[in-house]
């Protein structure tokens, strides 16, 4: 039988044991330092060589396919390049779009009814008996044929000035293309071929040469030529509609050299809605977030326009960052960038600034923290850099100074002024690392909207990406709840995007 003596025994020696283990914690609230400091963030910059490079391997040319019939739908904007690797695939393959039917309502390029603008000649074709060539171009959209009675340039340039983002037209008489003279029901040679861009006589490259008719026998087939090659098109590209979702933060002279940069695409056409799209579906970089920014930009090589480039930022860029304006034979031409709307005022808190290193309250202008019936500092914000994901601001849930366990609220002063019905992404960083992975392991974090639980995380992280899915009602309420101390969880750089 134990003695009590020796019960007493070891019992001091379970506790002293115990103390031994468990780490002494000075809160946050106190100033206490975080067991898992939090590191510093580089912000990478735009790889200007990578885009150069890929410009050289790329090839976006192209002109009326010798076998397609007229007026065939425009087809969606293609993606030629990702990050330097060259590819030929759909805007949608790459970031599907949350409503499909709405994102293709705005990419596509319709026919339709507009003002009639202004069209000057760029270039006179070749007298007529004399060959001459098509334009191979950048953004191609599509070809029709005209009466070819006369060469009749104004019925090509009304119908362009019915297609959504026509600028240039090539007008030219297409000779031996079987479809033309026995099948196409228009019975006509006389080609309009439309285009997203303005292009020159340097790029009549397409001298046809190829065989339409049927072979019949040992009879020579009669190859494909052209005559009369004439090019007309507006002072400059048609000023685009700025994205759902974004605002135009301005129109520069060269291209973004700018920090947070994600990466970029070529698209085949000049897209701001595309490019919106690439931007939305991105992806995360794992220290700055979700895509906030784009720069799409038209290269011009040697005169010639040759790729449209869509470069993306986790940070919000300006006029000041456009400062590459080429290298070499290569100009960079109408170049703008666009910013995703923020619906959350602050989230970053730096509107906190009530000290000049370190201090902390419940609530301010833009975010109020909430604690239980006798809880006290259960949600705060903080003024302190060594907390922050970035900046000097924070907010925390769990007693900032380990006075209880209760679980805090945080919420945005404001509603959420929403779109009823429209989809949204809720982005923050959070960090449950403080009192390390033994006691942050109880940690947790549900992110509500409208007091629905629409996502969070729990257990120990560092500050890691959070992301969460929700659907607006036009005035709509985010709240984060957790935090148990010494179960703590920052929270920083929170955005809601239209998705």
């Amino acid at each position: 039988m134990i003695s009590s003596l020796r019960l007493f025994t070891l019992a001091a020696l379970l506790i002293s044991t115990q103390a031994a283990t468990t780490p002494t914690i000075t809160p946050p609230g106190h100033k206490g330092l975080p067991n898992q400091p939090i590191a510093d963030i580089s912000h990478p910059t735009t790889d200007n060589a990578a885009i150069v490079q890929a410009v050289t391997e790329v090839d976006q040319k192209t002109a009326p396919p010798i076998d397609a019939a007229p007026n065939i739908n425009i087809a969606p904007t293609v993606v030629t390049a990702i990050d330097g690797t060259i590819t030929n695939t759909t805007v949608d393959a790459v970031a599907p779009p949350t409503d499909r039917s709405d994102s293709r309502k705005k990419r596509e390029r319709k026919f339709g009814r507009r003002a009639v603008p202004k069209f000057e000649k760029i270039f006179d074709g070749l007298p007529q008996g004399q060959h001459d060539a098509s334009v191979e171009g950048t953004a191609y959209l599509t070809y029709t044929v005209v009466n070819n009675a006369t060469y009749n340039v104004q019925a090509c340039l009304d119908w362009c000035a019915g297609i959504d983002g026509c600028v240039f037209v090539n007008v030219y008489q297409e000779f031996n293309n079987y479809l033309l003279d026995f099948v196409f029901g228009e019975k006509s040679n006389l080609k309009c071929a439309a285009y997203g861009d303005i292009h020159t006589a340097a790029e009549k490259t397409n001298f046809g040469g190829q065989a339409s008719y049927p072979q019949v026998g040992n009879e020579t087939v009669p190859l494909t030529f052209m005559t009369q090659s004439s090019g007309w098109g507006l002072n400059t590209l048609v000023d685009p509609d700025t994205p759902d979702g974004y605002d135009l933060v301005g129109q520069f002279k060269g291209a973004n050299n700018a920090p947070g940069y994600m990466g970029f695409s070529f698209l085949d056409k000049y897209d701001v809605n595309a490019c919106a799209q690439l931007c939305n579906g991105r992806g995360v970089d794992p220290n700055g977030g979700g895509c906030a920014y784009f720069n799409i930009w038209r290269a011009v090589v040697d005169g010639t326009p040759t790729t449209y480039t869509c470069s993306m930022y986790y940070l919000v860029a300006d006029a000041s960052t456009a400062v590459n304006f080429g290298q070499g034979n290569l100009i960079v031409t109408l170049s703008r960038g666009y910013a995703r709307k923020d619906l959350l005022p602050d989230g970053g808190f730096e509107g906190y600034t009530d000290c000049d290193e370190f201090c902390l309250t419940e609530s301010y202008a833009n975010w109020i923290g909430t604690s239980p019936s006798g809880g006290s500092y259960d949600a705060s914000i903080f003024y302190f850099e060594a907390y922050a994901h970035t900046g000097h601001g924070s907010a925390l849930l769990g007693a900032a100074f380990d006075e209880d366990a209760d679980v805090g609220t945080l919420s945005p002063a404001q509603p959420i002024k929403t779109e009823s019905g429209a989809n949204y992404v809720i982005q923050c960083f959070m960090s449950s690392a403080f009192s390390g992975q033994q006691l942050e392991a109880q940690a947790k974090v549900d992110i509500m909207w409208n007091g629905q639980r629409v996502g969070g995380v729990s257990g120990f992280q560092e500050y890691a990406f959070v992301q969460a899915s929700a659907v607006g009602t036009g005035s709509d309420k985010l709240a984060f709840v957790g935090g148990s101390a010494p179960a703590w969880t920052f929270i920083d750089d929170c955005h809601i995007y239209k998705a």
